[in-house]
């Protein structure tokens, strides 16, 4: 099982922890949602449970608490600045549809 970061989202959540002043990672997780079953949370993390995967890139450490796991493993983070908009994008191989809105994905 696997999340890996491209150099760029992990210069972002650097930035931001930094700019945070604290934490020892991102958490990245799932939530029941939208039209399509599920959508992305990430936030700050400021400890790592007992339950959580820890995975690192370019010294970054992305949290993950193991019952997500199937839901986005081997997924890719990446972060992207196209035109005045910049955001993380989700690349997961593990995504079989999505909505129209892009907010909520389907796993099977």
């Amino acid at each position: 099982m696997a999340v890996s970061l491209t150099e760029s989202a992990a210069r972002q959540i650097t930035r931001q922890l930094e700019k945070r002043g604290k934490g020892v990672g991102l958490k990245l997780g799932v939530r029941k949602s939208g039209c399509s079953g599920y959508a992305y949370i990430l936030d700050y993390s400021d400890a790592v449970a007992d339950d959580d995967a820890v995975f690192e890139d370019f010294g970054v450490k992305v949290i993950v608490q193991q019952n997500d796991l199937p839901f986005i493993d081997g997924i890719q983070l990446d972060y992207r600045r196209e035109g005045i908009n910049e955001a993380f994008q989700f690349n997961n191989p593990n995504v079989t549809g999505e909505c129209g809105c892009g907010e909520s994905f389907t796993v099977n």
